[in-house]
């Protein structure tokens, strides 16, 4: 003090400065590795759950792929028949063949529905787990699932009560209804003159129209269904996301 003099500090107020700045960084050098760090762990847990999720959904969709390709195949078989009794049209007793008749009488009259398995695509439509779904086609496909099998079940849905309210009962009241096409004509009370009306006739045109809407369907909802399920499946494979 008398020497007019002061001590100066052992650290600098620019060094100190510098060192706030230097802790300063690092620190938000630590939170940042931390937050990727996070991130990147994040994903692994979320792209293992998507894999887990695609896997049940691959599955319900292989399920669903085969139930309608065995629906198809017989609803075209139906067809095919009535077809075949359409052809014959009007019936000439002294010519028709009545086993043969009696064979597509059967199996035109045969009813199938595509009822697909939803469990897995309802679980993820109605849950948080949707958004682990990275593929984007793949989400916009299953938004649209229930409208693509809605608009394609209609026609099922018509024919079906049409069979069961109106062709349904003139088949019980005509012919020997059971399972076996060789005793459809061939009891003794039925009258066979019922093949050679226009009541018969109609009973088959009707028939016939519901089936080639199903089958023949000019909206093309049955090739909807079955690119959207092939879709689907394609995308869906798990191993597509290793």
């Amino acid at each position: 003090m008398k020497q007019n003099k002061t001590e100066k500090p052992a650290f600098p107020a620019g060094r100190y400065f510098k060192y706030a700045i230097g802790e300063i960084v690092l620190v938000v050098f630590g939170i940042l590795i931390a937050l990727q760090i996070n991130t990147w762990n994040l994903n692994r847990i979320n792209k293992k759950n998507e894999k887990l999720l695609l896997k049940e959904l691959h599955q319900e969709f292989q399920s669903n792929k085969t139930q309608f390709d065995t629906v198809k195949f017989y609803h075209n078989r139906s067809f095919q028949s009535v077809k075949y009794v359409k052809s014959k049209l009007p019936i000439d007793m002294e010519q028709v063949n009545l086993d043969s008749l009696a064979y597509h009488l059967l199996y035109m009259g045969w009813n199938y529905t595509f009822n697909p398995s939803k469990g897995v695509t309802n679980a993820l439509m109605n849950s948080s787990t949707f958004n682990l779904i990275s593929n984007d086609e793949l989400r916009n496909l299953l938004i649209r699932w229930d409208d693509v099998v809605s608009d394609y079940q209609e026609e099922e849905i018509l024919a079906r009560n049409n069979y069961h309210n109106h062709i349904k009962p003139f088949e019980k009241k005509h012919f020997y209804y059971v399972n076996d096409y060789k005793k459809w004509l061939n009891d003794p009370r039925i009258d066979l003159t019922i093949l050679e009306s226009i009541e018969f006739d109609n009973y088959v045109l009707d028939r016939f129209i519901d089936l080639k809407e199903i089958v023949n369907n000019s909206d093309g909802e049955l090739e909807n269904v079955t690119n959207t399920i092939d879709k689907i499946i394609e995308l869906s494979n798990p191993n597509n996301y290793d």
